[in-house]
């Protein structure tokens, strides 16, 4: 399994202080379904802690997966900035998720070399 941030997603990760080992232990409990909201189109919602807190004040997470192969984290929010996402959004979200699922090895690997993802560490 390799997960991935978007450029954009590891932006708003750094600035919330959203470690790598917590990213990876939500797609590890994706893995295991234990799944907070399938949105479709390979889109699903998790819930991240805020550190020192527990999950369900803390961050929704919008990643794209493909259980045992790829995760691409996408968006992220706070439960206090907002409740959800509008339909716009999630179809966006569905076609970015259908690009970065579909993609092939070398599209990945380009990817990480432009920039344009993220590979997150973990331990595997």
């Amino acid at each position: 399994m390799r997960i991935f941030k978007t450029k954009f997603f590891a932006r708003y990760a750094r600035r919330e202080r959203i470690a790598d080992d917590s990213l990876s232990g939500t797609v590890e409990r994706a893995e295991r379904g234990l799944i907070d909201a399938d949105l479709g189109g390979g889109v699903i919602k998790q819930r991240v802690a805020r550190t020192g807190q527990g999950r369900s004040g803390g961050y929704r997470i919008l990643l794209a997966l493909r259980s045992k192969d790829r995760a691409v984290f996408l968006y992220g929010f706070a439960k206090n900035e907002r409740d959800n996402i509008d339909e716009d959004e999630l179809t966006t979200l569905r076609e970015l998720a259908a690009a970065w699922l579909e993609a092939d090895v070398e599209a990945i690997d380009k990817a990480v070399a432009d920039g344009i993802l993220q590979e997150v560490s973990y331990g595997d």
